[in-house]
């Protein structure tokens, strides 16, 4: 059972979807999408991930995406977008909807980093980490292809399928693609947030990654104490792992959130 509303957020409305699953008090899992995405872009993977582990899912669409409010045509974002939505944007949205003192987090891509950024700010709160396909440098190969789907949006009719997703595909599409193609943004990095992460985190890249390398994850493990991440390398698996690979993810991601939470 899921609940879709709008609630307003810094004078910002952001489209919400609740999926109800177990206790009314039960712990919850907060989903945060990709440079693209929006809440209905996630199809049904929040609905099984929370069937399986017993949460209750937040799933909501950031400010430019999806039924959200839309970015103004002159807002460019800077360099620091990702920081700011974690640590403004998201506590925000909780503290208006009354989430618990604890939470678990799966960020997707740019909600990954993001994610990982909150995790960081906000240790005591978070109790679990779950990142597929997250960015915490700029690769080269992660430029290339993002300036190869910028062609694909002015060429083909990427646009109209974004339309299904987004109120304003521009706004999506423009707000992500300008500032990952902005020089400026080429020294973006975690290397400084990283550390500050207490929670456990269970880390997934896909081998056939078009936006990334290994270097990611295996660069947030290098990052944290032994033990503290999980790793997994998911063969014949794009950039989203959960839609190329959706019961591993679910599996792996279930078990993760239902095993023992060291203290800390």
């Amino acid at each position: 059972m899921s609940e879709r509303l709008r609630i307003d957020v810094a004078g910002r409305p952001l489209d919400i979807e609740h999926v109800f699953v177990g206790a009314a008090d039960g712990p919850w899992l907060v989903f945060l999408h990709e440079g693209l995405g929006s809440v209905s872009m996630w199809r049904d993977f929040p609905a099984q991930l929370c069937e399986a582990s017993g949460h209750r899912g937040l799933v909501w669409s950031r400010p430019g995406y999806g039924r959200s409010t839309p970015r103004p045509p002159a807002e460019k974002w800077a360099p620091d977008f990702m920081h700011r939505q974690a640590r403004e944007v998201l506590p925000a949205l909780l503290d208006a909807l009354g989430a618990p003192p604890r939470y678990a987090l799966l960020g997707h891509s740019d909600g990954g980093s993001i994610a990982l950024i909150h995790a960081g700010i906000a240790p005591q709160r978070v109790e679990r980490c779950i990142v597929l396909a997250p960015h915490i440098v700029v690769e080269q190969q992660s430029v290339d292809s993002i300036a190869a789907t910028r062609r694909t949006y002015l060429e083909t009719d990427l646009r109209g399928r974004l339309a299904r997703h987004h109120a304003d595909p521009e706004s999506a599409f423009w707000g992500w693609n300008d500032i990952w193609l902005n020089p400026a943004f080429r020294d973006w990095t975690l290397s400084a947030d990283l550390p500050a992460i207490r929670c456990p985190v269970l880390a997934v890249q896909g081998v056939d990654d078009e936006y990334g390398t290994m270097t990611q994850i295996d660069g947030i493990a290098a990052a944290l104490p032994a033990g503290q991440c999980r790793l997994l390398k998911l063969p014949d698996c794009g950039h989203s792992p959960h839609r190329d690979q959706p019961q591993a993810v679910i599996a792996a991601a279930s078990q993760f959130l239902l095993s023992a939470t060291p203290q800390h």
